[in-house]
């Protein structure tokens, strides 16, 4: 079994799908888990590999980035910011907007006003921009996850952006994480790196291994009779 953590907005279906064609006998387990959670799950043993949102402490666990998100703001469906198809953090100087403790955006200075309270959660957040009591700026991914028919989104232009990255305990890369790294680098099922030796993919070259000629005394392979010797071309 491989235990697979992610966080909210990120979706592993695609590289899980792959691990089942190739893995057919190593079940996946999928371990939801908050943002701000997910490092403490992962040293605790919780899961063998997940999928995070940088920044994250880094001490102990080995990280791979995938790719940024565009980040937005979320607004109720009224707000003037509805009317544009992209804003920029100067357009929301006036609004009171909510920082979610785990909100994982790098902010050199918080846009626009701060306001009443911080929520624990995005989720939390998402619900206060619907009571009409502020805007949120999130990844996209959260946006589309906690979607309201009485809110939208925007694109910030020049936001800061939340990176996603594969990260596990650097001391437990095992054979099925390097399996699963393979997969996320987008590696054929040929590629001799991030395999396990157990895999049917793995046990290909052996056996063509084991049917190669017998080399002679020299250490060359032996040609059979009556068949010409070609000249090696390296590919």
């Amino acid at each position: 079994m491989f235990r697979l953590a992610y966080v909210p907005g990120v979706t592993p279906a695609k590289w899980v799908n792959t691990w089942t064609e190739r893995m057919p006998d190593v079940p996946v387990t999928l371990v939801a888990v908050p943002a701000a959670e997910v490092v403490g799950l992962l040293r605790n043993g919780g899961a063998d590999a997940g999928f995070a949102r940088l920044p994250i402490d880094r001490d102990g666990l080995s990280v791979i980035p995938l790719y940024v998100e565009t980040t937005v703001v979320v607004v109720p469906k009224d707000h003037a910011v509805a009317a544009a198809d992209e804003v920029t953090i100067a357009d929301l100087v006036d609004d009171e907007v909510f920082h979610a403790l785990d909100d994982t955006i790098e902010w050199t200075v918080r846009p626009g006003r701060p306001t009443f309270t911080r929520p624990a959660t995005t989720a939390d957040a998402v619900e206060l921009v619907a009571a009409g009591t502020g805007i949120l700026l999130v990844p996209q991914s959260l946006a589309r996850l906690y979607h309201r028919r009485d809110l939208t989104y925007r694109p910030v232009l020049d936001a800061p952006q939340s990176q996603v990255a594969l990260t596990w305990p650097t001391d437990a890369t095992t054979d099925l994480v390097e399996d699963f790294i393979g997969i996320v680098r987008g590696r054929t099922v040929n590629s001799s790196r991030g395999r396990t030796p157990d895999s049917p993919a793995a046990e290909k070259p052996a056996r063509r291994q084991a049917q190669k000629p017998a080399q002679n005394g020299s250490g060359r392979r032996a040609v059979p009779t009556g068949r010409k010797r070609r000249g090696y071309r390296s590919r």
